[in-house]
């Protein structure tokens, strides 16, 4: 063998070598890129999942603060309906103690707290009803500060019936307050 001839063995074999080494790069390198775009969609994939269920979860957070919102402004507004709804029935209250039934209406606290307490009872009450009370009959003792209406206490003192018209607005508030909300 001739020495061009074992070079250009040699040569051959080194082009082969070098082909079959492009061969195997080229396969890898398409490997790795097949497995890089698989990664690459799985990542995209998962994220855009997770940015979906952030989206939703923040979607429905605002949601529900806007709907406890508006149930705050609705509530506020039946309660400042309600208040002027009291204020109006105040001085309705007001106006009726001034009135000629009024007296029916302490006589009828009067009889009640008899019934309640005994006969002898000593009545509390505003300093314009004092004239009306003894022209019935009853004890009365210190004033008060009401809107109208009694306080009755038994002789001894050990018992007490308050009539006044405060008490009976808040014993019966939340009937008021059902009534009202009816009407609204």
């Amino acid at each position: 063998m001739s020495i061009e001839t074992f070079l250009l063995e040699i040569e051959n074999r080194k082009k082969r070598e070098i082909e079959s080494l492009e061969k195997d790069l080229g396969e890898k390198k398409a490997k790795l890129q097949k497995e890089m775009n698989h990664t690459v969609k799985e990542i995209q994939e998962r994220f855009a999942n997770e940015a979906r269920v952030k989206a939703e979860r923040e979607h429905s957070r605002i949601i529900e603060a806007a709907k406890l919102q508006a149930k705050k402004i609705i509530f506020d507004a039946i309660n400042s309906n309600m208040q002027s709804a009291f204020n109006v029935i105040k001085q309705e209250i007001e106006t009726y103690a001034k009135s000629p039934q009024y007296k029916k209406a302490l006589e009828t606290m009067v009889d009640t707290s008899k019934k309640k307490l005994g006969k002898t009872i000593v009545v509390h009450c505003r300093e314009e009803d004092k004239t009306i009370l003894k022209d019935l009959g009853v004890t009365t003792g210190k004033s008060i500060k009401t809107l109208g209406g009694i306080i009755a206490e038994n002789k001894e003192g050990t018992k007490e019936l308050d009539l006044t018209f405060e008490e009976l607005l808040r014993t019966h508030e939340d009937q008021i307050k059902n009534f009202l909300s009816e009407r609204m």
